[in-house]
């Protein structure tokens, strides 16, 4: 591997993708609006290349290969049902997301929860979830930043501080360039480069081991376990095991830097287009990330070799820049750092403004008109991320596991109520959030529940069934009592 080559290529794709975020700027207007929203113009295949590389970010490149090396053949249930979950919210929330933030001026996803039919907005629904928003994108976005530094430091031996430097810097220019906009414009580009890099590493790996039949004989040379589609020793069995990562997909609905695209769409009618182009993209790529890791276990067979717990979980999430500078040559190396780097900025560049949003428009509303707010509030937040990740000590896997699904539980249900037009008392609302949250980390510190099935699904399902129970108990207070 020649060094020089590999950061020169590196660094081309990073001046790439901040030059895109700077032209943005070009039809920006320093208004909350168009920073948080991009004055809602967003085409459909902006906002579908945006959200599928927002979603693919750290966690397939880093984590989701990780995982399917260490479990082989099963970890196509997260795959099927990620993919299958969020598919499934494409035909009932989205729409209505668009539709509704715009009807109620909403230009953050708790603004969008606080706001009831009337559009009264319930400041400790606002609040609540603008704390939650913070708290668990925060976490996520470090995830991110982590990932990205995971890579240099595996490549170049670069200490982890300097990578999360690298990438915080980055996403806090071309997010001031041009807010919003700048990120979908750059997650555009971004997408691009993760298909190719993904695409080119997984064809060299078929080329050095062969197609799925030699690939499965060397899993099965490794360890028989990894060649089994379905995981042993199941509490509750397989079906509610892939209901569970079904679950885990349609949690989209709880996160704000997902939703947030379908808020800035040009119309509710481009929903359908963008649906379709996202659809193939997210199909694809998962596809590859899952058939990479498998083919990480053959070729590098022993990077857990004398390890143990969180080290070894960290050493398996070095796999896929291992393969690289095996695979690869250095000009290709570069690219797939750039591959990382996109997936882990084209999420963290959007956490962060989601972030920002929930601080300015909810948890302080007295800023919310002010544009100059909303980027201090961006660089206060970048802040917070790159102190968690050069903190924190948890793999990508797990941080980002444990905010998607504590997001999911405690905003996606809220939100669900909302666009049914049912109404939604502000003690009730913030208990379904408390409650999300407090059984996603209940179920998740059980060992046995946590690996029968994703918290999320229990997470979701107990706002829902609070809800119901108070509805069909005291419906006249429901109904009375304001947002």
């Amino acid at each position: 591997m020649d060094t020089a080559i590999v950061i020169g290529s590196f660094v081309v794709c990073l001046l790439l993708f901040t030059a895109v975020g700077a032209w943005s700027a070009r039809h920006k207007v320093d208004t909350t609006e168009d920073y948080l929203l991009a004055s809602r113009s967003v085409s459909p295949w902006l906002t579908a290349l945006s959200a599928v590389s927002t979603n693919n970010s750290g966690y397939m490149f880093i984590g989701l290969i990780g995982f399917t090396w260490r479990q082989g053949l099963e970890a196509v249930w997260i795959t099927f049902g990620w993919v299958l979950g969020d598919y499934l919210t494409w035909h009932w929330v989205h729409r209505r997301v668009r539709q509704r933030s715009e009807r109620v001026g909403a230009l953050s996803v708790p603004a969008l929860l606080a706001t009831d039919n009337s559009g009264r907005v319930g400041r400790g629904i606002a609040g609540v979830a603008g704390l939650l928003t913070v708290f668990f994108l925060g976490g996520y976005a470090a995830a991110q930043l982590k990932a990205g530094a995971t890579s240099l430091e595996v490549l170049f031996g670069w200490p982890l501080w300097l990578g999360c430097i690298i990438g915080i810097v980055v996403v806090v220019i071309y997010c001031f360039a041009g807010g919003i906009r700048a990120s979908i414009w750059t997650d555009a580009v971004q997408s691009g480069v993760m298909l190719v890099a993904m695409a080119m590493l997984l064809a060299s790996a078929v080329h050095q081991v062969g197609g799925w039949d030699a690939l499965v004989d060397g899993l099965r040379a490794i360890d028989p376990q990894l060649v089994e589609w379905v995981p042993r020793d199941l509490a509750f069995g397989l079906g509610l095991y892939a209901v569970g990562f079904v679950a885990a997909g349609a949690g989209t609905i709880g996160q704000p830097h997902i939703l947030v695209r379908f808020m800035a769409i040009d119309s509710a009618n481009s929903l359908p287009k963008a649906r379709r182009i996202y659809v193939v993209w997210y199909t694809a790529f998962s596809a590859a990330a899952m058939a990479v890791g498998l083919y990480a276990r053959v070729l590098l067979p022993d990077l857990t070799a004398g390890l143990e717990g969180t080290a070894a979980v960290t050493a398996t999430e070095s796999a896929l820049p291992l393969m690289a500078i095996a695979l690869l040559p250095s000009v290709a190396i570069g690219l797939m750092l750039a591959g990382i780097f996109s997936a882990t900025l084209s999420t963290a560049d959007s956490q962060i403004l989601a972030c920002s949003a929930a601080v300015t428009q909810d948890i302080l509303p007295r800023l919310k008109g002010s544009y100059v707010a909303s980027k201090v509030a961006t660089l206060g937040v970048a802040g917070v991320a790159l102190l968690i990740a050069l903190t924190a000590n948890a793999g990508v896997f797990s941080l980002v596991l444990v905010a998607w699904a504590a997001l999911a539980a405690s905003l996606g249900p809220v939100l669900l109520v909302r666009l049914s037009g049912a109404p939604l008392p502000q003690p009730l609302a913030v208990a379904m959030m408390a409650l999300g949250v407090a059984v996603v980390f209940t179920w998740g510190a059980d060992a046995t529940l946590a690996d029968a099935i994703y918290k999320a699904l229990p997470g979701m399902l107990a706002p829902l069934a609070l809800y119901g129970v108070v509805r069909a108990v005291a419906p006249g207070w429901v109904r009375a009592t304001p947002a």
